[in-house]
């Protein structure tokens, strides 16, 4: 008899109990509502990285000369008006986010990986912080485009030069944002007892740095990430990057500057596009800094 009250007990526990997996799935369903900017950002990349897949089959050949029809306004036929040479500006345009795509996230992914063991090298183990961060300082003093520019000058230009020479100036940056934040967290009391323990360099870092610095890493990329596309765009602009038989946004705004008082819409749609993508990927950096660090909620501290 004693047995039932307790099995009642703990059955209206069961049921008063929250469902961990249906809260999660509010909080995730609720993400919209709560971060707009982060949805419109996200969304706004979604489009352009769909555009990038499907441009080949939904988009005529941007090599295609059609002089008879050069210098041609925007028009049904064409959304984006034609170019110089009778050339589809939106077809070239979504070959360019292809382009510019592609490259932004090659640098990020590089960048990231790079900066992320050399800011963790050098905030953790201190006897190489002064050797490892005065070698990024010597790096960063240099103008990134000049460094840039420098690099493909010499090697050449290639999809794998160009990620490479815009990589090395965001690599210093990286670091130092990875830097400051193990720096941080190695002061922490559960950090500092599993150094006492006698815990492992690789697995404190593994567990307890990595975890607590992923939230800066995130938003660096994101910043990364927009910033290689602005480079890339400005090498091809010089005729430094992209080669000028790939279309690039960067490239079709160094053609359109000639024609830009009879045909502004050469350079305007290209620059408009590179615009919103990189509009986009700051406001996902700056909804990820609000949602992983809600004191910086409204750009004030709280």
């Amino acid at each position: 008899m004693q047995d039932e009250p307790m099995a009642m007990t703990h059955a209206a526990e069961g049921l008063d109990a929250p469902d961990i997996g249906v809260n999660r799935f509010a909080q995730i369903a609720s993400l919209p509502v709560r971060q707009p900017i982060l949805a419109l950002s996200c969304v706004l990349l979604l489009a352009f990285g769909v555009t990038a897949v499907v441009s080949p089959w939904i988009t005529a050949d941007p090599a295609a000369l059609d002089p008879l029809n050069r210098l041609q306004p925007p028009s049904p036929a064409e959304p984006f008006g034609t170019d110089q040479v009778g050339r589809s500006v939106f077809a070239r345009a979504l070959v360019g986010t292809r382009v510019s795509l592609s490259v932004g996230i090659a640098v990020a992914v590089l960048t990231t990986l790079i900066g992320v063991c050399i800011g963790v090298i050098a905030g953790y183990f201190r006897s190489v912080d002064k050797i490892v961060m005065r070698a990024m300082d010597a790096v960063m003093a240099i103008p990134a485009i000049l460094l840039a520019i420098a690099l493909v000058a010499l090697i050449g230009a290639s999809p794998v030069v160009i990620v490479t020479a815009i990589s090395l100036p965001e690599i210093p940056r990286m670091a130092r944002v990875v830097r400051a934040s193990v720096l941080s967290l190695r002061e922490r009391v559960y950090v500092e007892a599993a150094i006492t323990c006698g815990g492992r360099p690789v697995t404190i870092l593994h567990r307890h740095i990595l975890p607590g610095a992923a939230g800066p890493i995130m938003v660096q990329s994101t910043y990364v990430f927009a910033s290689a596309m602005i480079l890339e765009s400005i090498l091809s602009f010089l005729a430094a990057g992209t080669p000028p038989d790939v279309p690039s946004w960067g490239n079709m705004m160094s053609e359109g500057r000639q024609f830009l008082q009879i045909a502004p819409w050469i350079l305007g749609f290209p620059a408009l596009m590179l615009a919103m993508t990189v509009l986009a990927a700051n406001l996902l950096g700056d909804a990820l800094r609000d949602l992983l660090d809600p004191s910086f909620a409204g750009g004030e501290m709280r």
